[in-house]
């Protein structure tokens, strides 16, 4: 049956503790299945089964739930495909991590991962001068062929890559040091060459992973990738950064809060 985890070491099997609280309620339209796997969801997300936690046999939680050992496998093979759980063999089901919900504001993803636990970490892929295109120039106000700095990374939660982030910057702003890239986040950087971010223009889609972007984010070629552009500026209007970002829609979401007009 499932546990509460006594550690979250990434990589390492939990010990069981305390045993979660399921149910299903039977007259309910929702399927059997999707109740279950939506406790083990929350249960995931809200840290009580952590990274590591391994799932008890398929067999003993049916039968405690009083379910058919398919229904108990359909729900978690549903969090299989999430990328939430994960089957090894010799080890059984274990929790890999819960999928990242990022709100859609002015915040770097480093910020966003530490704050939930998540243990950012980053591979610098390029730092280097480069002309301009049209497009680029466009969006950071500057003469197309004019010189500007690109920045290339892989960022990590827990070991694994969640997105490549691609950023154009104007030159000269602060001082932009490769092992400094590895060690914080883009804007924590920014801020502290004395760049006050004030708002930024963003848009949110999605498309296919290409062979190469899939080999770098370890998704088959052709799964789903979120992407995300975004023009930064500073509080004089200047634009300060412009970032074409791709993420791993397995592991990876946006929040949108929606008001009602008045």
């Amino acid at each position: 049956m499932p546990h509460q985890p006594r550690s979250s070491q990434p990589g390492q099997e939990t010990e069981p503790s305390l045993p979660l609280q399921l149910s299903v309620d039977r007259t309910s339209p929702v399927p059997l299945y999707f109740q279950l796997s939506q406790q083990l969801e929350g249960a995931i997300e809200q840290g009580r089964l952590a990274p590591g936690s391994l799932l008890g046999n398929e067999i003993e939680l049916a039968a405690r739930l009083g379910l058919s050992r398919p229904t108990v496998r359909q729900a978690i093979q549903s969090l299989v495909d999430k990328g939430l759980l994960v089957r090894r063999r010799g080890v059984g089901t274990q929790v890999v991590h819960s999928q990242v919900k990022r709100p859609l504001e002015l915040s770097s993803l480093f910020d966003d991962l530490e704050a939930a636990g998540q243990r950012p970490a980053t591979r610098v892929l390029a730092n280097t001068l480069e002309p301009a295109t049209a497009r680029i120039a466009a969006a950071l106000g500057v003469t197309e062929g004019a010189e500007v700095r690109l920045i290339e990374r892989l960022r990590y939660a827990h070991d694994e890559p969640m997105a490549y982030l691609r950023n154009h910057l104007p030159t000269g702003m602060f001082e932009c040091d490769t092992p400094r890239l590895e060690a914080t986040g883009l804007y924590r950087m920014m801020r502290s060459g004395g760049i006050t971010l004030h708002s930024a223009r963003q848009s949110v889609g999605a498309r296919a992973a290409t062979p190469e972007e899939a080999g770098q984010l370890t998704e088959p070629a052709g799964a789903p990738l979120l992407t995300m552009e975004r023009t930064t500026f500073d509080d004089t209007g200047r634009a300060v950064e412009f970032g074409s970002h791709i993420y791993r829609a397995s592991r990876y979401a946006f929040e949108f809060q929606l008001l009602v007009r008045p």
